[in-house]
């Protein structure tokens, strides 16, 4: 008989992004066969790493904040996932994030195993200097996990290439040596990778094509509504809108805007680029928060934090396509419900896959310090997006379950070959 589960990672009534994670092996797990021996490794992570991150702040003051690093799974290979800076940042979260690339990185065939780190701040509040102090401290408390063939971090919910800079100097002044392929997600000047910052919602555009093309929906015209407008968001909106899709709702922290006709994207990405609010730009109506669930659409991207799609709004939603931009947006419960109205989601393990490829690009030309053009990357990004999303159509058709379903099962049974190959030692 298995061992049960230590009281840290079991569910509570309030399952949280590690309990909602938790539903989706146990969901799986009856499609594993011989492998659901093995299953119980997916609901253990390798290691957690929790730390005490004291800053020295700018009136000179110390203030301490708590970090994670979750290494879930490497069976296929090196840890590979972001770190966010984010308030609300908790364990279960780090845990879930860290369990979602395990499978990520199995459904899109990249040789990686899972990660998450973050840290629990609200960077807003902090000088530019206290960012670069938190950054390097926390960097530093993560020395024994990450490395180039170990651990490697990228940007997630408000980390970006001047993080990942300070992580690869502080990393690589604890070494002795430059390792640039300790973090991914660098500026250009430090050994990033053309493309690296499009690459998610590139990725995001590029499934939800296929997924289109197989529904009978023609991208010219369609209507798409977008929450969340950074990386991630803005690029799909450009993506979609480059394709004659109209963006007929946008929601990010400062609000929500509609406009039925399509908003004018280009100017609004260069409006938000220039550090003004979405919702105070002039093209489209600004709409209640809560209306934004709504919007009737083609596309549905929620592009933002995790649990946004629940039993509450899931009933509410009107489209005919949800493409999860950010991970876990969507609970099993509105899971069940949108199933059970006809509406497709494709989830976030291939969907968003589109980062962690480049990242996987960014990371192999370190490596060998021959870098390739931009048009080489999306190239290459384009044939793995869809060539990971056919396998899951085809094992969703043939089992009769849901995208998400065939995702978990593909990914599964490679992490779990894996594992059983390699064995047990001692």
């Amino acid at each position: 008989m298995l061992d049960p589960l230590p009281s840290y990672l079991r569910p509570s009534n309030d399952a949280g992004p590690w309990g909602v994670y938790m539903q989706q092996i146990d969901r799986v797990t009856p499609y594993l066969g011989e492998l659901t021996y093995w299953v119980d490794t997916l609901k253990r992570p390798k290691r957690v790493l929790i730390v005490d991150v004291p800053v020295k702040m700018d009136d000179g003051t110390v203030a301490h904040f708590e970090g994670y690093r979750v290494h879930h799974n490497t069976s296929r290979g090196p840890g590979k996932g972001g770190i966010r800076f984010h308030q609300d940042v908790t364990l279960s979260e780090v845990m879930a994030l860290a369990g979602w690339m395990t499978v990520k990185n199995a459904a899109v065939g990249v040789p990686y195993g899972g990660a998450k780190g973050g840290i629990r701040v609200d960077p807003r509040t902090l000088s530019h200097g206290e960012l670069e102090r938190l950054t390097r401290r926390y960097t530093s408390e993560l020395n024994v996990l990450i490395g180039p063939d170990k651990d490697i971090p990228a940007p997630d919910v408000n980390t970006n290439e001047q993080i990942m800079a300070w992580m690869m100097d502080t990393y690589s002044i604890n070494q002795g040596r430059t390792a640039t392929g300790v973090v991914t997600g660098k500026p250009l000047s430090l050994g990033g990778s053309l493309g690296r910052r499009d690459a998610t919602g590139r990725g995001v555009f590029v499934v939800g094509a296929a997924a289109a093309k197989d529904a009978g929906i023609a991208l010219d015209g369609a209507r798409v509504a977008i929450q969340g407008f950074g990386n991630v968001g803005g690029t799909a909106a450009r993506c979609f809108h480059e394709a004659g899709a109209r963006v007929v709702a946008v929601q990010d922290v400062s609000g929500t805007l509609f406009h039925p006709g399509g908003l004018n994207v280009p100017a609004l990405l260069a409006w938000v680029a220039a550090g003004r609010p979405l919702a105070e730009f002039r093209d489209g109506e600004r709409i209640p928060d809560d209306s934004f669930w709504d919007v009737q659409s083609d596309f549905l991207v929620p592009s933002a934090l995790e649990q946004q799609i629940t039993l509450h709004n899931a009933p509410r939603i009107r489209t005919r396509i949800v493409l999860e931009g950010a991970n876990g947006p969507t609970t099993p419960e509105a899971d069940d419900i949108l199933a059970a109205r006809g509406i497709q989601v494709v989830p976030d393990v291939l969907a968003n896959a589109g980062g962690v490829t480049v990242s996987y690009f960014e990371w192999v030309q370190d490596f060998s310090s021959f870098f390739w053009s931009e048009e080489e990357i999306n190239a290459r990004l384009d044939r793995i997006m869809e060539e990971a999303y056919v396998p899951i159509r085809d094992t969703a058709r043939s089992r009769q379950v849901s995208l998400r379903t065939a995702a978990f099962i593909l990914a599964c049974e490679r992490i779990l070959k894996a594992r059983e190959m390699r064995g047990l030692y001692p």
